[in-house]
C-alpha cells in the first residue's frame, strides 16, 4: 500500500495502464482543501496517454469477456477485500484531496467503495435473459448479453471513490475493460486502488487509470472511436459536450448530472424528524453530494416554526477540522469552487433575500493551520424569488433556500419548477398524498419521511436535465451489456 504524503513532501502520481504505473511529463498541483496548500501532482494526461489505456484495454478484453461472471466475480471480492484492509489509508487520504471529515469518508465514502464491488460482483450471477416460444411456426426466440468492450468512464470530485468504483465494478463484472478519468482534484484513491489491482488478480489492461482534466484527457477518450460507451457522472454543461463528442460514432451514453432538489414538508410532518433529517439532506459533504437538498417548500401553516427550528439546528451543525471528530462539515473542495458558492449567497442579497445563518452572519473559527482552507459554514436563505438564479442553478455548495407554499398543488408547482429532475424528499403523515405527490414531482428518486436510503438494485437517476439512463443492479448490466435476440426454427 502506497504511504501518503506527509506536510512536508508531495504525492507524485502515476497513470496506471496496462498493469503498470507510467510516469508522465506534465503534471497538475491538486490542493489540500483543509490548508490550501499542494497536496500531490497529477498527470496531466492527453490524447497520447489516452491511446496506450484504450490499446492495453483492447488487447485485455478477449481473456477478460471470456471469464465466466463467477471468476471476475471472486477478482472484484478480492480487492474488495483488500481495500477493506486498508479502509484507515483511504478515508485519510479521501478526506486530505477532498474537503470532507475524515469521519464521513471513513463511514460513508470507503465502506460504500468496498459494497460497490462485492454488489455487483453478486448482483451479475443473478440476472436472467428472455426466451419465447412461437410454437405454431416451430420457432423458439431467446436473447444474450454480451459485454460492449472498453468503456470510457469519468467520475467526479465530491465522492471520488465511491463513484469511480460505482461505475468500474459493473463493467468489469459483465466483462468489459475500462479506461478510468477521475477528477484531477482528487486522484489520490483511485491511484491507491491501483496498487491493489494487481494483488486482487486483475489481469493487465482490464482497469486502466489516466488522470488529467477534461478538455485534456477526458476529451481524448470521450472522443476516442475504440471507446464504444462512455459512463459519465458531472455538470450538465460538460455532458453536453460529451454528447456531442460521442455523436458521431453512436457511443452508448449513461449521464448522471446536477439536481436542484427539493424537500416539501406538509403541516402533518413529523417535524422533529423532518428538521434533523433536512439539515443532514442539505448540509452533508458540504452539501457537495449531486441528491442533498437545495430547496426546502414548507406549508405555510408551520413555515415559522420550522424555521426557527431549522436554523438552530442548522447552527449546530460544525464545520472546521476535517480531522476533528465532533466536525460535521470539513472545506469545500477549492478555492474556485468556495468563490461560486458564495457568489450565490452575494447575488441572493443583492436581490433582497435574507440570509438567516451561516456566509456573512455567523463567525468562523478554524484552528491557525486551517486559516487558508476553503471553509464555508451552512447557510440557510429566506425570501429568493423563485425566478432567481439562486433559486434555479445548482449550486453544490452547504446553501439552502426556504420558502412556504399553500396547498399541494402549489408544492408540486414549486418542485417542479427548474431544469433539473434527480430527487425530491416528502414529509407527511398522510400516506395517499406520499404516493400523489411522489408520482407528479418530476424526479427520478422521490424520499418519503427519508433520505438517502438506497437499495442499489433499483434505478438510480434523473429526468429532464438531471441525465440520461439509470444506474443500478439491472440498468447498469444493461448498459455494459448489448442484447441480442436468436431465432431457432426447429
Amino acid at each position: 500500500m502506497p504511504k501518503t504524503a506527509d506536510h512536508r513532501t508531495h504525492l507524485v502520481l502515476e497513470n496506471y495502464i496496462g498493469g503498470k504505473f507510467v510516469p508522465c511529463s506534465r503534471h497538475i498541483d491538486s490542493y489540500d482543501p483543509s490548508t490550501g496548500e499542494v497536496y500531490c501532482k497529477v498527470p496531466d494526461s492527453g490524447k497520447d496517454e489516452v491511446e496506450a489505456a484504450v490499446q492495453a484495454a483492447r488487447e485485455a478484453f478477449p481473456d477478460w469477456s471470456a471469464r465466466s461472471p463467477a471468476e471476475r466475480g471472486q477478482v472484484m471480492n478480492k480487492l474488495a477485500d483488500l481495500m477493506e484492509a486498508h479502509l484507515e489509508e483511504f478515508a485519510q487520504a479521501e478526506s486530505r484531496d477532498q474537503g470532507k471529515t475524515v469521519t464521513f469518508a471513513r463511514t460513508v465514502d470507503i465502506p460504500r467503495s468496498v459494497y460497490n464491488l462485492r454488489f455487483f460482483a453478486s448482483s451479475v450471477l443473478h440476472h436472467t435473459t428472455d426466451c419465447s416460444t412461437m410454437d405454431h411456426i416451430g420457432c423458439v426466440n431467446y436473447t444474450v448479453r454480451s459485454p460492449v468492450g472498453v468503456a470510457g468512464l469519468i467520475s467526479p470530485w465530491n465522492l471520488p471513490l465511491y463513484l469511480l468504483t460505482w461505475k468500474i465494478a459493473p463493467a468489469v463484472a459483465t466483462g468489459n475493460t475500462v479506461v478510468a478519468k477521475p477528477s484531477e482534484m482528487t486522484s489520490v484513491t483511485a491511484w491507491m486502488m491501483c496498487e491493489l489491482l494487481e494483488e486482487a488478480g486483475f489481469p493487465p489492461g482490464v482497469v486502466n487509470v489516466v488522470f488529467g482534466t477534461g478538455p485534456r484527457a477526458g476529451d481524448a477518450l470521450v472522443g476516442h472511436p475504440d471507446v464504444p460507451l462512455v459512463s459519465f457522472t458531472g455538470s450538465t454543461a460538460t455532458a453536453q459536450r460529451i454528447t456531442e463528442r460521442s455523436a458521431p460514432f453512436c457511443k452508448k451514453l449513461s449521464l448522471e448530472l446536477g439536481g436542484k432538489n427539493p424537500a416539501i414538508i406538509f403541516s402533518d410532518a413529523d417535524l422533529d424528524q423532518a428538521v434533523t433529517t433536512t439539515v443532514r439532506s442539505s448540509f452533508s459533504n458540504q452539501g457537495e453530494i449531486c441528491l442533498c437538498t437545495s430547496r426546502i417548500y414548507v406549508e405555510r401553516s408551520i413555515y415559522p416554526e420550522f424555521l426557527k427550528r431549522f436554523v438552530a439546528a442548522t447552527r449546530e451543525w460544525k464545520t472546521g477540522a476535517p480531522s476533528d471528530p465532533d466536525n460535521n462539515n470539513g472545506a469545500l473542495v477549492s478555492r474556485e469552487h468556495l468563490e461560486k458558492v458564495r457568489s450565490f449567497v452575494t447575488l441572493a442579497r443583492s436581490e433582497g433575500a435574507t440570509v438567516l445563518c451561516g456566509e456573512g452572519e455567523d463567525p468562523l473559527v478554524l484552528p491557525e493551520c486551517n486559516t487558508g482552507g476553503y471553509f464555508m459554514r451552512p447557510t440557510v436563505i429566506t425570501g429568493v424569488a423563485e425566478s432567481s438564479r439562486v433559486m434555479q442553478d445548482e449550486i453544490f455548495g452547504p446553501v439552502v433556500c426556504v420558502n412556504p407554499f399553500d396547498g399541494e398543488a402549489e408544492a408540486v408547482a414549486k418542485g417542479n419548477g427548474v431544469r433539473y429532475g434527480l430527487a425530491a424528499t416528502v414529509w407527511t403523515r398522510d400516506v395517499g398524498r406520499v404516493h400523489r405527490v411522489a408520482r407528479r414531482l418530476e424526479a427520478g428518486l422521490v424520499w418519503t419521511n427519508c433520505w438517502l436510503v438506497r437499495d442499489l438494485n433499483l434505478p438510480f437517476g434523473g429526468m429532464k436535465n438531471s441525465g440520461v439512463g439509470r444506474e443500478g443492479g439491472r440498468d447498469s448490466y444493461h448498459f455494459f451489456t448489448e442484447v441480442k435476440t436468436i431465432t431457432v426454427k426447429h
